[in-house]
């Protein structure tokens, strides 16, 4: 168990009249801190040179993994190569990968401060990460927060085609079984609009996040425990089978 944080996040209805999306500023990225922010609908988002600012965005990007339909291309990709899937193997791996620059982009989000503060949070047992491995090198993955059966997605990262979009098919697969209303996404863009990602409207959301983070949590460990096959998994109906 967490202990509480020292910090009260406001309603983002009320702080946020105008629907911009930016809460409020400060505080910390302790465990506690974060716990709290992602069960009242915010999560951090700033440049290593600003403070933390936490935001819930009007509307807001999720995704059903009972509506999620896998590519043809992405299916093919996964039986024509033989990569290994884990979950919660690589946490901190996943997460620094995650935070390297891009190239679209010139810097990243994701700063020392953040990588300390969710590793904090996976060890207590509130985050977890999905591996892509190629002849045991790790290629690509993502990372998350989960609470009860909330579930947000973070980053992901890739260096080889299709490999995040592996890690993410095995996370909507962990959605489908544990029959997950959504998985956050946060902001809306074309490549997660390209994978079946949809919008909620902020209220509708949050009420929704009420309920969904007093329910019980899902047993990462059950996953965890397993390393799993592109080839075959995705010949599978069920991850455990």
């Amino acid at each position: 168990m967490l202990p509480l944080s020292q910090y009260h996040f406001p309603d983002p209805i009320e702080a946020d009249p105008d629907e911009q999306g930016l809460i409020c500023i400060g505080a910390d990225l302790s465990p506690a801190t974060l716990f709290e922010a992602y069960a009242h609908g915010l999560f951090p988002w700033f440049s290593e040179d600003e403070p933390i600012c936490w935001w819930s965005p009007e509307p807001r990007c999720i995704i059903d993994p009972a509506a999620y339909h896998p590519s043809k291309s992405l299916i093919r990709n996964m039986k024509k190569f033989d990569y290994k899937i884990t979950v919660n193997h690589a946490f901190e791996r996943v997460i620094r990968s995650c935070s390297l620059p891009r190239s679209y982009a010139e810097d990243t989000w994701i700063s020392e401060e953040i990588i300390e503060g969710y590793c904090q949070l996976f060890d207590a047992g509130y985050a977890y990460s999905i591996e892509v491995w190629d002849e045991g090198k790790i290629v690509g993955g993502l990372y998350g927060v989960t609470i009860g059966q909330g579930c947000f997605g973070e980053s992901m990262f890739s260096t080889q085609t299709d490999v995040s979009k592996m890690a993410f098919y095995i996370l909507m697969r962990i959605g489908q079984e544990n029959h997950l209303p959504w998985i956050d996404c946060q902001l809306v863009n074309d490549h997660l609009l390209s994978l079946g990602a949809c919008t909620l409207s902020r209220q509708a959301y949050l009420n929704s996040l009420q309920d969904v983070v007093k329910q019980p949590a899902i047993d990462w460990k059950k996953y965890q425990e397993g390393v799993f096959s592109s080839k075959t998994i995705v010949q599978k109906a069920r991850l455990l089978e």
